[in-house]
């Protein structure tokens, strides 16, 4: 069997469809009445990339799903349904909702959970989320999965009418995150936790020069997004994927800034965010695994649009690493306990950087990029700023990173610079001479 955490970079995430949606939130914190409020449960966000042999992350949603106990309802219905998939009878070659349920259920029992199971739900079977005997399945779970390959499924499969109204079957998964059951997910399985203007395809280069649009588009470079968003999970910022491997920090911060949100949690690779009391004011978030989770900061961002070009001035930028912690609230981090204040003391440069998005089109580029630069920068005691660019130009776009009075980094080797609080983030256009 092939699975894959999500769409490939280039691939249109409808699979050929294309959706423009009229619909409007007023304010972007304004989720709908009917998707939020308190819960005694949590998350568990991946950022796609979710390895075999993740014990760390696999073992913590176990564990919070009530360990040798956990009972483990996996949705697959943003996968390819089994109608649609070439390969649906080679168990070596298929990818759809049915054969990719199966194995994250066989993962899940591997990893010491005392049941799971795929819930039957994909665009094949959508009447099956108004299903009584598939609510009873949800009933019967301590916790649930999500997998990856393109949210808008989530929506179409979950979410009722132009309001979004929850099925039988979501209105059961909330009332039991609610009652203290964890949800996981992984790629779409994460983002479709976003409330308000869940973002819904796009490439940074492209957002920069061209913005944002609500809606659904076949041109996977375009950035969209889902005015009414997703689930509603959680409250205290837009969720992207991928973010580093993909280079999506331009995207993030653009469409966090069209939409008026000031805040990101742009997830990494094969890492999770735990999440404590989702849906309230209190959100707490952990992080586990080899990479990390950037919070991408707005409160000071301004915003510009000119005939040169888009603009953003005065933002931030923080990363946060395994076992460190971020109350949403006070937007304050608290490192893991092996982490100290790192000095900076290289003298070296901050290294050249002319794709700091990760472009799709450089046969060269290096992924992690724009993470990369901020790092060396704040490990550098010769710079307290630096500048890289993006690959493609028209304008080509120059990002800086400065170290303002409070920034700090720490590290756990006394000489890498892992976990960032508050580097200020500026983007500019500019076009080449003479044009």
């Amino acid at each position: 069997m092939s699975t894959h955490s999500g769409p490939t970079r280039r691939s249109a995430l409808a699979g050929g469809l294309a959706l423009t949606l009229l619909a409007t939130v007023p304010a972007a914190h304004a989720a709908a009445a009917d998707r939020t409020g308190p819960s005694g449960g949590s998350l568990v966000l991946v950022g796609g990339g979710l390895k075999e042999d993740n014990t760390q992350v696999y073992g913590e949603i176990i564990r919070r799903a009530g360990g040798s106990a956990a009972r483990i309802g996996v949705i697959t219905a943003a996968s390819v349904p089994q109608s649609q998939d070439p390969y649906a009878d080679d168990p070596e070659r298929c990818s759809n909702s049915v054969c990719n349920g199966a194995y994250y259920a066989d993962l899940f029992r591997r990893h010491g959970a005392a049941a799971a199971e795929w819930l039957p739900l994909d665009l094949d079977h959508v009447a099956n989320a108004e299903s009584d005997a598939v609510v009873a399945q949800v009933d019967s779970m301590t916790g649930f999965f999500f997998g990856g390959g393109d949210q808008y499924r989530y929506v179409r499969t979950l979410l009722r009418g132009e309001r979004q109204r929850d099925s039988k079957v979501l209105a059961a998964i909330r009332a039991k995150l609610a009652q203290g059951a964890v949800v996981a997910g992984s790629s779409a399985g994460a983002q479709i936790a976003s409330g308000p203007h869940m973002v819904s395809g796009g490439e940074s280069y492209e957002a920069l020069r061209d913005g944002s649009a609500p809606g659904y588009f076949e041109d996977p470079t375009r950035l969209g997004h889902l005015p009414r968003g997703g689930f509603g999970f959680l409250r205290s910022g837009l969720i992207d994927t991928h973010t580093g491997a993909y280079g999506r920090e331009g995207r993030s911060y653009r469409l966090a800034a069209d939409t008026g949100h000031d805040r990101v949690y742009a997830l990494e690779e094969n890492t999770a965010v735990v999440v404590d009391h989702p849906g309230t004011a209190r959100e707490q978030l952990t992080v586990l695994g080899p990479n990390g989770l950037a919070v991408l900061d707005l409160r000071d961002a301004r915003g510009r649009a000119s005939a040169a070009g888009w603009s953003l001035r005065d933002a931030r930028y923080s990363y946060l690493t395994d076992q460190d912690r971020y109350d949403a609230r006070t937007w304050r981090i608290t490192p893991g306990a092996d982490k100290h204040r790192l000095t900076p003391s290289s003298a070296a440069e901050v290294p050249a950087n002319t794709d700091v998005f990760y472009s799709a089109a450089n046969p060269d580029g290096v992924p992690y990029s724009f993470r990369g630069t901020a790092r060396a920068l704040a490990a550098s005691g010769a710079r307290r700023a630096a500048r890289a660019t993006t690959f493609e130009s028209g304008p080509r776009f120059t990002v800086s990173f400065d170290k303002p009075r409070g920034f700090t980094a720490w590290t756990s080797d006394g000489t890498t610079a892992q976990t960032l609080d508050g580097l200020r983030v500026t983007i500019t256009p500019s076009r080449p001479s003479g044009v």
